[in-house]
């Protein structure tokens, strides 16, 4: 941890302390991996984070204080771990955080996920425990139209969520309220028909009635939007940083307790008045404010972020409740799989990691969906059954499987890698359903321009990782068509050239999960209709509802039995052969390193600039032509006029 001291105080001051988290994702546990973990003892294990720690750090940093604390969340505080998968019936995350002390928190955009009735299931199942911790969101708008968030809504009139709430703590008359900022909102698709207010109006609003109406003396904007660095260096990009720019244009802010960007910062930033502070992800660190009110404001007068590791012993009483949600859990969840958290799926001798790159987990992921697809919905008999590709995107692979002290991969583990979603079957069960569809091999070219030129623009989400295909790409190309080379098949059978032309008409079988197959579909949109995919059926008619393209992993029963992402991958996983001899599966040797699956190939040269060209490119280089030949004609007119 670091800690600087930044001013010394006047006599009349009046200190507060701040203790924040943000997007803990409902990481109870210390990771990874979860079978390492040793929140009772100390020096005996690499775990990071774990709430029984940050506890007591929290009961640490209040002894220690004989001033007021804080303790503060900036939203995201589910969907990450096996522990959210009865969050609707037993809201964990909740009770552990009132357990823990928490005195105000704000929702995320992940607090969405499961729509805004599940959402409301959430708080009420808290309520039903008496476990709630005061909850504030100040720009969230509910549908005059829509019955759909009815249920959310009802929460609100009951006050279980606040657009602000004040609190007196010593001497001290403060006010909170709780943003949900423009980028966590654009990836809130399952809000709807909840929208959500522009943040810096309603935070002018809401500091207004703060100073004006309720006559705090300190405002505190719990906000999930933001803080955002440059891609090549450690350092804060104001422009892309939602809540630097919040503190810039609304005045009468003085501290700003930032989430939703997963930033881990080495101090907090100074704009104007405004203190803004963000504690990293996944309760791996908690950030700890020493501020004071004076007549000139409040001033830091110092800070500290502290790593929760395992030189930190766990709260016992944390732990044991933590550990009763296990047994919930393995009881109500994972019993009909006759699995537990800790089941050991596998072995491995390396980790398996998520970058922005091809990556060993990204390929075995979607391995692992084209895998179980071809399970359960293939028929033998029938070739074009089978299939082809399957994709997954980067921004729904949330965690990496290392090897920790005992190479075991446990289930909790596993999970952690891919446990976000809902279904879309009557009970709306956790996890995404996975979907298949048909395309043309020029689609296929279509998706995977993404990486080539989406990820560039918009980021890690939109970094996808493949099964059944490799491609080669030259980044000096004209955009959206930069893929040079595609081969379809896979590393034990070989690989095929594809015909991307529009002249091949044969449909691929491709497999996704249903919030990246809702992507592929809308992309066309965001891209001026040149990257336009039209999922289809075998017939090639096109598919109106990705919901009726769900994959049934269990025909036998009646309805859909929807094949979930999370329960291929564990499958997948349980299927590998043991290597050793020790009745336990192991991680191939093939998932060590890079397959090839993405391959860069950078080049200025004419002739790899245009092969294989679509219009876009021609298009383009018509357009520079003509742009070249302006700027000669104009050249040429110059030069012969200085020489008259």
């Amino acid at each position: 941890c670091c800690s600087i001291i930044l001013c010394a105080m006047p006599l009349f001051a009046q200190d507060f302390t701040i203790i924040q988290t943000t997007d803990l994702h409902s990481h109870f546990l210390g990771f990874s991996p979860n079978i390492d973990y040793t929140p009772n003892t100390i020096n005996d294990d690499a775990t990071i984070g774990g709430f029984a720690r940050i506890a007591t750090v929290i009961n640490n940093i209040k002894k220690s204080r004989k001033n007021p604390v804080l303790l503060l969340d900036s939203g995201d505080f589910l969907m990450g771990s096996v522990f959210h998968l009865l969050c609707r019936e037993e809201a964990f995350e909740l009770r552990l955080m009132k357990k823990m002390g928490y005195d105000v928190i704000t929702l995320g955009n992940h607090e969405f996920d499961l729509y805004p009735d599940g959402l409301a299931r959430i708080i009420r199942a808290a309520q039903k425990y008496n476990a709630l911790p005061a909850i504030v969101a100040s720009n969230i708008v509910f549908s005059a139209d829509s019955k759909d968030d009815d249920s959310l809504e009802k929460v609100f009139e009951d006050e279980l969520v606040k657009p602000y709430t004040v609190m007196t703590k010593g001497k001290l008359k403060i006010g909170f309220f709780g943003l949900i900022g423009k980028d966590a909102a654009e990836v809130s698709p399952f809000a709807h028909p909840v929208t959500f207010a522009d943040q810096v109006q309603t935070a002018k609003q809401m500091v207004d009635i703060l100073r004006n109406k309720e006559k705090v003396d300190v405002v505190i904007c719990i906000s999930h939007s933001g803080i955002r660095k440059y891609q090549d260096k450690d350092e804060i990009e104001d422009g892309r940083s939602e809540d630097v720019q919040l503190a810039k244009e609304v005045k009468g802010i003085d501290v700003i307790i930032s989430g939703h960007t997963h930033v881990k910062i080495k101090q907090p930033i100074i704009v104007g008045k405004t203190i803004i502070t963000q504690s990293y992800e996944y309760g791996k660190q908690v950030a700890v404010l020493d501020l004071s009110l004076s007549k000139d404001g409040v001033v830091l007068k110092n800070y500290t972020y502290i790593d929760i590791n395992d030189s930190i012993k766990g709260d016992p009483a944390i732990t044991a409740l933590i550990n009763q949600f296990v047994q919930r859990i393995n009881q109500q969840v994972l019993s009909p799989l006759k699995l537990t958290c800790d089941s050991v799926l596998a072995k491995t001798k390396f980790d398996l990691v998520i970058k922005e790159e091809e990556t060993n987990l990204g390929n075995l992921i979607a391995d692992s969906i084209r895998w179980y697809v071809n399970s359960v919905d293939f028929d033998p008999k029938d070739p074009d059954s089978r299939v082809a590709i399957g994709v997954i995107s980067n921004g729904v692979i949330r965690d990496n499987i290392v090897v920790g002290k005992t190479g075991k991969v446990v289930l909790s583990d596993a999970f952690a890698t891919i446990p976000l979603g809902i279904g879309m079957d009557e009970k709306k069960t956790m996890g995404y359903p996975l979907i298949t569809c048909y395309v043309y091999a020029s689609e296929i070219k279509k998706a995977l321009e993404i990486l080539t030129s989406i990820y560039p623009l918009k980021g890690n989400d939109y970094f996808i990782q493949v099964s059944g295909v490799k491609f080669t790409y030259n980044p000096n190309r004209m955009l959206f068509d930069r893929v040079t080379e595609i081969w379809i098949g896979d590393e034990q059978n070989g690989y095929v050239p594809l015909d991307y032309s529009d002249n091949n008409k044969k449909l691929y079988r491709i497999a996704a999960d249903i919030y990246n197959a809702t992507f592929l579909k809308i992309i066309g949109n965001f891209t001026w209709h040149i990257l336009d995919i039209v999922p289809k059926w075998r017939d090639g008619k096109p598919i109106e509802k990705l919901t009726e393209a769900r994959v049934d992993a269990d025909k036998r029963k009646p309805g859909i039995q929807e094949a979930k992402e999370w329960i291929g991958v564990i499958e997948y996983i349980r299927s590998f052969k043991d290597e050793d001899g020790d009745g336990t599966p192991d991680i191939p040797a093939m998932y060590q390193g890079k397959l090839g699956r993405i391959v860069v190939e950078a080049s200025l040269n004419p002739y790899h600039l245009l092969k294989r060209g679509t219009k876009v490119t021609w298009i383009g280089f018509i357009i520079f032509l003509i742009v070249v030949a302006i700027v000669t004609v104009v050249v040429v007119a110059v030069v012969r006029k200085v020489r008259k």
